[in-house]
């Protein structure tokens, strides 16, 4: 009976009812959009870091850490790329040999670092061949052939075609140079990444500075899903405890590499629900001003149920079930449409061209897709319900201080 008489006193006033409806309906809304544009701008930093930057997995030198010499080489290189690859959660594993330099063309010279790499087994690891704007990546075919980022490109005055003049030590500490030829210019979301930046052929960067092909100062470990990173980094760790202990190697994944970014995905799982708290105690005020005035224009009514034996638990139950109808139509309307426009954002993206050179500039990229799990749905929907009780305690409260006789004879 309750629950007939709760659903039919929250129809008495359409319009009242209406307008709470739509106010809730709207902050879910907003948190759950604004939530999955933050939630996709943190995903496609971490997936883009991942895919061009430090991948999965790396294995170092530890010295090389300190001072990124490059005589600081992975021991045993070779023999740990061959074992790597039998780990089932692998994508790829890529030998490098990185090294800090300067280059220089006729109008300008900048910092950066340089990137050796084995052409098959880095189309595995890293994403830049596919974020190549200009000319190709690193052919075969080519005679010392170079890709650089557009926006080194820009700050050196180099085009396709043109020699950039590489300068660096070898392996004796000498300071050597070299000339590549630009084959291709890449533009990733990174604007910082694509200023410092040059990938070149292994073999040909080697040659220049003395070392033997097989060797590199860094393994990058690509996985088939960012999921299974700490389960490899232990299958890693146990097999390669001895040159661990010794201070041979070092195994980082990828949040290790970059802390700050991992402290952008856990704070942006922190703020979600900060944020969605925060829109929902706003609602809060509106919910328990509407039943308030709900029960002031009952009084009567209200009177009236008391006198004929319904007890004060009763009404307290009336007056929860109607806040609780209340709060969970409007968090229904709101749901349903959240998940059609993070549905559509997750597909199609939002475009932020306009704003694309200063997202660039933090690493962020122009089309954000949306992304908010299913958990977080449920936990709206719950947070709801949970507002709707604590809000519907003063106005049922209030009603319980009435008294029948007085009740009764309000408005006669």
């Amino acid at each position: 009976m309750l629950l007939a008489i709760a659903w039919r006193n929250l129809w008495r006033n359409k319009l009242r009812s209406s307008v709470i409806f739509i106010s809730i309906a709207v902050g879910i809304i907003g948190a759950i959009t604004s939530v999955g544009f933050m939630s996709g701008m943190v995903d496609q930093r971490e997936d883009a870091a991942i895919a061009n930057e430090v991948s999965n997995i790396q294995i170092h030198n530890p010295k090389f850490l300190l001072n990124d010499e490059a005589q600081y080489m992975v021991p045993g290189a070779a023999q740990k790329v061959s074992e790597i690859e039998q780990i089932p959660q692998v994508k790829g594993v890529s030998l490098r040999l990185k090294v800090t330099g300067m280059a220089a063309s006729a109008n300008a010279g900048a910092g950066i670092t340089i990137r050796g790499v084995n052409v098959a087994s880095e189309l595995k690891v890293s994403d830049i061949n596919q974020n190549v704007i200009e000319g190709t990546y690193l052919t075969q075919n080519a005679r010392f052939p170079a890709v650089v980022g557009q926006k080194l490109a820009h700050k050196l005055d180099l085009g396709l075609g043109d020699k950039i003049i590489i300068t660096l030590s070898d392996s004796s500490g000498t300071i050597t140079s070299g000339a590549f030829q630009i084959e291709g210019i890449f533009k990733t979301a990174n604007d910082q990444f694509d200023e410092s930046n040059v990938f070149v052929k292994k073999s040909d960067l080697a040659k220049l500075i003395g070392y033997p092909n097989n060797v590199g100062n860094e393994i990058a470990i690509r996985l088939n899903s960012n999921m299974d990173t700490p389960m490899v980094v232990n299958k890693l760790d146990k097999m390669m405890v001895g040159d661990i202990h010794s201070d041979k190697i070092i195994i980082q994944s990828w949040d290790q590499i970059q802390p700050l970014l991992k402290s952008m995905v856990e704070m942006m799982d922190y703020f979600s629900y900060l944020f969605l708290i925060i829109i929902m105690a706003a609602l809060a005020f509106a919910i328990i001003n509407t039943m308030l005035m709900a029960v002031m224009e009952r009084t009567r009514e209200i009177g009236m149920l008391m006198a004929l034996g319904m007890n004060k638990r009763k009404i307290f139950n009336l007056i929860l079930l109607e806040t609780i109808f209340l709060s969970i139509i409007g968090a229904f309307i709101g749901l349903g449409v959240s998940v059609l426009v993070v549905h559509h954002y997750a597909i199609y993206g939002f475009d932020l061209t306009n704003a694309a050179s200063g997202l660039n500039s933090f690493g962020y990229s122009a089309r954000i897709f949306f992304r908010v799990s299913n958990e977080f749905y449920f936990i709206s929907l719950i947070l709801v319900v949970i507002i709707a009780i604590i809000s519907s305690i003063s106005p049922a409260l209030k009603a319980l201080k009435l008294q029948p006789a007085t009740a009764i004879r309000e408005n006669i």
